[in-house]
Parts: structure tokens; sequence; C-alpha cells
């Protein structure tokens, strides 16, 4: 049975919802690190610089991926389209 259009779709729609997941998952473990470098450093300035370096760039790719999900629905919202299924129109 040859591959068809929709089975496509599924699989894109299956990357981004990985893709969204994953991004949750690797916040999680770089705030987690962030935190035992921070609470191994003990008086160690340098790591506690590194730990917070760690933390400051945990949370900007958070923010950047969660500012990219609500621009991404704001626009879908507004030009009435719903970018959370894909559909490939041939």
């Amino acid at each position: 049975m040859p591959p068809k259009i929709t089975d496509l779709e599924q699989v894109f729609s299956g990357i981004v919802a990985s893709a969204l997941t994953l991004a949750g998952i690797a916040t999680l473990v770089m705030l987690v690190w962030g935190g035992y470098q921070f609470l191994m450093a003990g008086g160690d300035k340098e790591g506690a610089a590194k730990a917070q370096k760690t933390l400051t760039y945990a949370i900007a790719g958070l923010l950047l991926v969660l500012s990219a999900w609500v621009i991404m629905n704001l626009l879908g919202k507004f030009l009435g389209i719903d970018f959370s299924i894909f559909t490939l129109s041939l």
C-alpha cells in the first residue's frame, strides 16, 4: 500500500508535538542540573556563576519556546488557522 498525504501530515504533527515535549524535558533537566551545580558550588564564586549561567540559559530557552508557541497560537486565532493540525493541500 503506497503512502498517502495524510500519513505525511501525521508525521509532521507528531514531530511538532515531540519537539515541544522534548523542549520541556530539556528545560527540566537543565534546571535540575543548574540547581545541582549551584548546591555543589558551595562558596566557590566561579562555580556559582557557572550554575547561574546554566539556570539563566534554561529559563531563556523555556521563554523562547513558550513565546514561539504563544505567537503561533495568536496568529492561528487571528488568521483562523489551526497550526496544531498540519494539512497539505494539493
